[in-house]
């Protein structure tokens, strides 16, 4: 009886938590943190970019688009014959990027909700997948990778920028590895996913369990 009653309100308890991702306030978080992830993630976003290699007319989804920063960012890479298709579960995030799109005077950016693990769009129909701080969250990034790999055109790339390891990333590593020794059943709260990709192999890995054959690893710092 006690076994049951437990797992009953560990399934609540992630539950709540995954519901807290979807909300008003976290979106609006969310924006507010935008000028802190463009300085720590700013490098390493613009060499995802850079290695990404859009052009003017590209088609370009992105996984996990969040409040848009990202999205407006590709947007005026590919032009305004590019298109951008800005996907997130979270409505609450995606309103705050169409707005964000609108105040920057885009026209070529789309927004759709869609849970990352469910990629419901035609087969072969565009020229890069961009996913930022996102795969390490999924409950299963290979059934997302799959999906990403299925919407791509021939020769066309997925690019995912993901945190290395906790060893190299104390600021956050260290306080999650003391929630982890306190803490009973957590390990689906997404804030504890957030180095599982990060370990040596296991990012090339995932990859090639999805039908990437040529995944190519590049470690950038942090500010």
């Amino acid at each position: 009886m006690s076994t049951k009653s437990s797992n009953s309100s560990d399934t609540l308890l992630a539950a709540n938590r995954a519901e807290s991702w979807l909300t008003a306030e976290r979106a609006e978080s969310w924006r507010r943190g935008k000028r802190l992830r463009g300085e720590v993630f700013g490098p390493a976003t613009e060499m995802m970019l850079d290695l990404a290699n859009m052009r003017v007319g590209d088609r370009v989804l992105e996984v996990a688009a969040g409040t848009g920063d990202l999205a407006i960012m590709i947007a005026r890479r590919v032009g305004p014959n590019g298109y951008v298709l800005a996907t997130d579960v979270s409505t609450s995030m995606l309103n705050v990027a169409a707005e964000a799109v609108l105040n920057a005077g885009l026209t070529n950016v789309e927004t759709r909700v869609m849970d990352a693990e469910n990629i419901e769009l035609d087969a072969d129909s565009f020229d890069a997948v961009i996913c930022r701080m996102g795969l390490m969250l999924f409950s299963k990034p290979v059934k997302t990778l799959r999906g990403m790999h299925r919407v791509l055109k021939p020769a066309a790339r997925v690019f995912a920028l993901v945190w290395s390891t906790e060893e190299k990333n104390p600021y956050r590593g260290v306080p999650l590895a003391i929630v982890r020794r306190i803490g009973n059943n957590l390990t689906e709260e997404p804030g504890l996913r957030l180095f599982a990709l990060g370990k040596p192999g296991v990012l090339e890995e995932t990859f090639r369990a999805a039908g990437f054959l040529d995944a190519a690893i590049y470690t950038v710092p942090t500010q």
